[in-house]
């Protein structure tokens, strides 16, 4: 899970990374609302974390200019020291998904997160078999095949075409891509992702003829949607 995070106080930046990478999420951190806007403007998240009191723009600001700015409804949990019902009320109503109040308490913390990103996706998208139109996807044999025919993929594009079809319909940035398939803390040229999603696009088929469309975006990344 790809992470985002708007919070000041450098201590909780780094408690907080250490919770969710610790059950290998990754969390990118900003202490500044315009930074934070910044950056998901033209990257993809799983979850956006926000505090309320930062400097230059508030949480509200921030989530109000996420509502009003971002075609894919990302879950956004509020975690802040202000814990009145006004301001709770005031903020799920604003489209926030959750609110935590510090001091967090860690299990309850990784659960809440858990929780806001399964509603925003379909049931069993972390399933070990899927069945997506044609394609069969064994995650546990790692396998697909395709109207019953076994198809020839490297490592690298098998956990690529996974994380494509669990994440059908979404843009997906490439810096989103890198971690997922290839860690972290790998440093790749960015022409690689492109070599592979090209490969992906012949061996599997997905185009419109066949009722899949594997999209390169400008600027962005890629998008998997099914046509038919």
């Amino acid at each position: 899970m790809r992470i985002a995070l708007l919070e000041d106080d450098r201590d909780q930046i780094a408690l907080l990374r250490g919770w969710v990478e610790g059950v290998g999420h990754s969390l990118h951190a900003y202490e500044r609302g315009r930074d934070f806007l910044r950056e998901v403007a033209r990257e993809s998240f799983d979850v956006f974390l926000l505090d309320w009191m930062v400097p230059d723009k508030s949480g509200t600001e921030v989530l109000a200019w996420i509502r009003a700015n971002l075609k894919e409804r990302v879950p956004v949990l509020f975690v802040t020291t202000r814990d009145s019902e006004e301001d709770i009320v005031t903020v799920l109503q604003s489209g926030a998904d959750d609110y935590l109040v510090k001091p967090l308490r860690k299990l309850e913390f990784l659960a809440r997160i858990e929780v806001v990103v399964r509603r925003t996706r379909p049931s069993g998208d972390r399933d070990d078999a899927a069945e997506l139109g044609e394609f069969h996807i064994d995650a546990a044999r790692r396998s697909i095949t395709r109207s019953g025919e076994a198809i020839d993929l490297t490592q690298k594009d098998f956990d690529l075409a996974v994380f494509l079809f669990r994440n059908q319909g979404r843009l997906l940035s490439r810096n989103h891509l890198f971690e997922a398939v290839w860690g972290k803390s790998t440093e790749i040229n960015s022409r690689t992702i492109d070599t592979h999603v090209s490969r992906l696009r012949t061996r599997l088929g997905l185009a419109p003829e066949n009722g899949w469309r594997l999209a390169s975006v400008y600027q962005h990344g890629y998008r998997l949607e099914r046509l038919s």
